[in-house]
């Protein structure tokens, strides 16, 4: 089944862009936020050097992040942004796969030892139910990522996930029916489905969708 078109909207001037053309144009946007900025009197300003990471689902492509992250992070920052953002549910365990070695989730190493500008490498959230996450280091150079060390550049727009009875925008997964391809319900064929509600999870905008206990809460 083909992806769905996808579509985000830029962090830093709001306009919304193709997921294909987001790269670009947060290149020129970062142009004109660092000569709107002055980085000397802004700690944690854009003359921090740092990457520029572009993260989607491994088999959910069509949910993205781009976010700002510093030099000096370590993989432990970016795993906890990752789980704050789009993961965690039952405080499973995760880890990075770098250069075909896996890394601790909880590593001090800072990311400028560990990444290069084109690098790829993958997060794996819950070993029983994973979710795999793609990342992609799309630049080098000065960056603005806050006291914080990430700052999110840009989200995917959640997708438009038709209810398997009627058609209409899905508000629920059926667990249960998933596997089957009956499991996204709206709100009104919810109340008819003949599995119990505990089944159910909401439809969130996240790659962990429909998996283990996860809400986006």
């Amino acid at each position: 089944m083909a992806t769905p078109k996808s579509t985000g909207q830029c962090g830093m001037c709001g306009k919304s862009f193709s997921k294909s053309g987001m790269s670009r144009h947060l290149q020129s946007c970062r142009e004109k936020e660092k000569m709107n900025q002055d980085p000397v009197s802004r700690p944690g300003g854009i003359s921090e050097k740092g990457f520029h990471l572009a993260v989607e689902g491994r088999h959910s492509p069509e949910y993205w992040l781009h976010l700002d992250v510093s030099a000096d992070a370590p993989l432990a920052v970016l795993d906890r942004y990752l789980r704050h953002t789009w993961l965690e549910c039952c405080g499973h365990l995760s880890a990075f796969y770098i250069n075909g070695r896996e890394r601790s989730s909880r590593s001090r190493h800072k990311l400028a030892r560990i990444l290069s500008p084109g690098m790829q490498f993958t997060h794996e959230y819950d070993f029983g139910d994973t979710t795999e996450l793609t990342l992609r280091v799309v630049w080098e150079g000065d960056v603005n990522a806050g006291v914080a060390g990430i700052r999110l550049l840009a989200r995917n727009d959640p997708p438009a996930l038709a209810c398997n009875g009627c058609g209409s925008a899905s508000t629920e997964i059926c667990t249960e029916c998933i596997w089957r391809g009956e499991g996204l319900l709206c709100d009104g064929c919810a109340v008819q489905h003949p599995c119990d509600d505990e089944m159910f999870l909401p439809v969130v905008n996240s790659p962990r969708v429909g998996q283990c206990g996860y809400t986006g809460d």
